[in-house]
């Protein structure tokens, strides 16, 4: 029987399935340049597949507050719509489904695997303990019908092999790990888009509609309007991702004063805001430093590019911390040993929490930056450092729900920028001061 088996491979048309996950872009992206790649040296086709996960609409742990707000929710549905859109002036297409990736994506392959031959799922790897368990999950169910799992590392600007250590043995401070990285700084080529993909052929009604937000939360949720506050009218996807770069860095040339404004608190240019499009991908940092080093070359190279290509490598730094120090980002004491910080009572006052998070506690400062990020969903660099140190040090709260609410809140949420963020904030992270920095 096994001649008849390969004669039915042989005879299925393969498929080379790409997960996207937070990596919601077709330039310089590995796991869909790996797929295609596949499918360009086997004849077959690719299936790009992206699912709207129930749990990211679920209670946090601490707090009960939704995982993801409706800011964010908007700016991902935005960030979906804009992949398909691009993904079609490709003649390609993305299937989008509501439901765990663990159970969505298996359920889809065996249906396939009547009349196709599915090989590999392509995607980007993930390091913290909700994403891992899910692409564990993944991982046996897709064993049981032969079809391997592959990752790509795309996350951060420097690639976890090029790092001068492992993250295992990587500095836990900020200071030495930047010194060390940029003593062997090596930043990748870009991957090109692809201009043209071969697609799996199917009905309109396989490739799924984007779901509204009343089906994510699955409540009713009105369309979200934008606050005319806001510093930026924020809009998910490649496309106002890259607009983004030309403007700052070309159009309006912001870049060469970055380093001056960059703790600004209100207005559109004081800095880059480019990380709302990196925490899903849609946006390269890769693709950033490149256009930095173009800037340097064409226009100025001063203090300021250097500052921005600084806060690409401490959000490199807190991605790698996230991988050596695992779920203790979200423990209570921290990466220290327990006994540590025992000494520190934290408090649990709702009520003086509430306060805090109505922008109503009496301190201006904090008053108003909470209140802009209720209204908008977005709060300055300089903001959060004093909010947060605010909540821990001056209100004595558990640090947890200051950052189960930013998760809530942030367009820009990063799952291991906002946590040791936070960690760093309250003394319990990876400050060499420890406990004694105020903002």
């Amino acid at each position: 029987g096994s001649t008849q088996s390969t004669g039915d491979m042989m005879s299925k048309s393969k498929i080379s399935v790409v997960w996207f996950r937070n990596d919601l872009r077709l330039h310089d992206n590995y796991a869909l340049r790996a797929a295609i790649d596949w499918s360009v040296t086997h004849s077959g086709v690719v299936l790009p597949i992206y699912c709207f996960d129930p749990r990211w609409f679920a209670k946090s742990s601490v707090g009960g507050f939704p995982k993801t707000g409706v800011f964010r929710a908007q700016f991902l549905r935005e960030s979906v719509i804009d992949l398909r859109e691009n993904l079609q002036l490709t003649e390609g297409n993305v299937c989008v489904r509501v439901g765990k990736p663990e159970e969505v994506i298996p359920k889809l392959i065996s249906q396939l695997q009547q009349t196709h031959h599915v090989e590999n799922v392509y995607a980007h790897k993930e390091v913290t303990q909700e994403e891992l368990d899910e692409e564990n999950k993944l991982k046996i169910q897709l064993e049981k019908f032969g079809v391997k799992l592959l990752f790509s590392w795309g996350h951060t600007l420097v690639h976890i092999e090029d790092l001068p250590f492992t993250p295992k043995n990587m500095p836990d401070v900020f200071t030495t790990f930047r010194k060390k990285v940029e003593d062997s700084l090596l930043v990748r080529k870009l991957v090109e888009a692809p201009k043209k993909i071969a697609i799996l052929q199917s009905d309109s009604d396989f490739w799924g509609n984007i779901p509204t937000l009343s089906e994510l939360y699955l409540r009713e949720v009105n369309e979200l309007v934008r606050d005319p506050r806001s510093v930026l009218a924020f809009k998910g996807g490649e496309t106002a991702a890259l607009k983004r770069v030309e403007e700052y860095f070309w159009t309006k040339d912001c870049l060469r004063n970055y380093k001056e404004t960059r703790n600004g608190l209100i207005g559109a240019d004081y800095s880059s805001k480019f990380s709302a499009w990196l925490w899903n991908g849609c946006l390269s940092p890769r693709f950033v430093y490149h256009q930095l080093k173009k800037y340097e070359k064409e226009r100025i190279k001063n203090e300021s590019t250097y500052w921005l290509l600084f806060e690409l490598l401490w959000r490199d730094f807190f991605r790698f911390f996230g991988i050596k120090h695992g779920n203790k980002i979200f423990f209570l004491h921290g990466i220290y040993s327990e006994d540590v910080t025992v000494k520190k009572k934290w408090s649990n006052d709702v009520k003086a929490f509430e306060r805090w998070a109505n922008g109503e506690t009496g301190h201006p400062f904090v008053d108003a930056n909470m209140k802009e990020l209720n209204a908008t969903g977005w709060m300055s660099n300089r903001g959060r450092q004093n909010v947060a140190s605010f909540l821990a040090r001056d209100l004595n709260l558990d640090w947890r729900l200051g950052a189960e609410y930013f998760e809530c809140l942030l367009i820009d949420y990063d799952v291991t920028s906002n946590w040791c963020n936070w960690q760093y904030a309250t003394g319990v992270g990876n400050d060499p001061r420890g406990d004694q920095r105020y903002f």
